[in-house]
């Protein structure tokens, strides 16, 4: 089911507001607590900096990183407090009627809807495949996911650039690309006019406090972004945080972990179909290729209640069009956290 066009609470709802403190959290797909210790020592060495302002010359120097990281060149990148500055941009592109591909994230909806953009829901049914999409060619401006949130499918990268028209800038959230072993199907190295890719570092490197995320796309296009934009945009330690997480071995770092993710994620995947098998009512859907897996039971909203009186926080998924009630996104976690998740369904199955 879908939720009313006009229900923008439904679509500022985050995986935040289920994850209370004291609860074990499933519903936000930040990985660990905090970033690790060596990114830590080096945000700390900047804190005597924050005296001055942040500098042209940092700013410059990160998007050198992020661009060689990607084979992009540095005018092609812009500097994002969190991914989600990004869609708060989105209608600075004039789009006169913008397609949202859902089940997905809702945050760039959000902000289109907000400045009075006209938006189209492109309603995906299972098994979620974007060739699918019923696109209306009017649109100007086409916003997907990629691996998307919360169905965990990873759609082929010739289907997302099969979605390009002259005319039409296609936005690309690829927020969990990193978390994909090979980034594969990432457009992030595309250096196309039309295409706009959104990063975040927040998921992986456990920076949501901080806000750090990046966006890759056709100077001009980056330009009409920022139209507007306050000065110093960015904090020095967000500008620190970006570059450290795109140099070369922080790279390799992100993609040991996407390594690490994809094994969690196929044991978590493995004891639900285990539990699928001994209980009616009960589906996961597969294949899944991000930080998260999706469910749907018979009864998604008596189970999110039960998890949560024995201190679990699952996310609810009724906040996104195209799911209802019966779905929840559960987070990928270490197996000793999954073993206590899976006992506490079996009660209620």
């Amino acid at each position: 089911m879908s939720i009313a066009a006009d229900n923008l609470d439904s679509l500022r709802h985050h995986g935040d507001v289920d994850a209370q403190p004291g609860l074990l959290d499933f519903a936000v797909n930040v990985q660990g607590d905090g970033p690790p210790e060596w990114l830590r020592e080096r945000l700390a060495r900047e804190l005597s900096s924050l005296g001055s302002y942040p500098s042209a010359a940092a700013e410059l120097r990160a998007r050198e990183t992020v661009a060689a990281r990607h084979g992009r060149r540095p005018d092609e990148v812009l500097l994002l407090s969190g991914g989600a500055e990004g869609f708060a941009m989105l209608p600075r592109l004039g789009s006169t009627s913008a397609a949202l591909i859902h089940p997905s994230f809702t945050e760039p909806e959000l902000a289109l809807r907000e400045a009075g953009v006209p938006v189209t829901q492109v309603i995906l049914e299972p098994p979620y495949l974007l060739r699918d999409a019923a696109v209306p060619e009017s649109a100007d401006l086409v916003v997907l996911g990629n691996p998307t949130n919360p169905t965990s499918v990873l759609h082929p990268k010739d289907d997302v650039l099969a979605l390009r028209r002259p005319g039409r800038i296609l936005v690309v959230d690829e927020a969990f690309g990193d978390a994909v072993p090979g980034e594969t199907e990432s457009v992030a190295d595309q250096s196309l006019p039309d295409v706009l890719v959104l990063r975040s570092l927040t998921k992986t490197w456990a920076l949501a406090g901080l806000r750090c995320g990046y966006a890759l796309g056709a100077p001009d296009v980056l330009t009409r972004l920022t139209e507007g934009r306050a000065h110093w945009p960015l904090g020095s330690l967000q500008i620190e945080a970006i570059r450290a997480c795109c140099e070369p071995s922080a790279v390799a770092q992100s993609q040991e972990k996407a390594t690490a993710i994809a094994r969690d994620r196929e044991s978590l995947c493995r004891e639900l179909r285990a539990l699928s098998f001994s209980a009616n009512g009960i589906s996961v859907h597969e294949p899944a290729s991000a930080p998260f897996v999706l469910l749907e039971l018979a009864d998604g909203e008596a189970m999110r209640l039960h998890l949560r009186e024995r201190g679990i926080a699952v996310r609810r998924c009724d906040t996104f069009p195209g799911l209802g009630p019966n779905h929840l996104r559960l987070a990928v976690r270490p197996p000793h956290q999954v073993s206590i998740l899976i006992d506490a369904m079996k009660e209620i199955l």
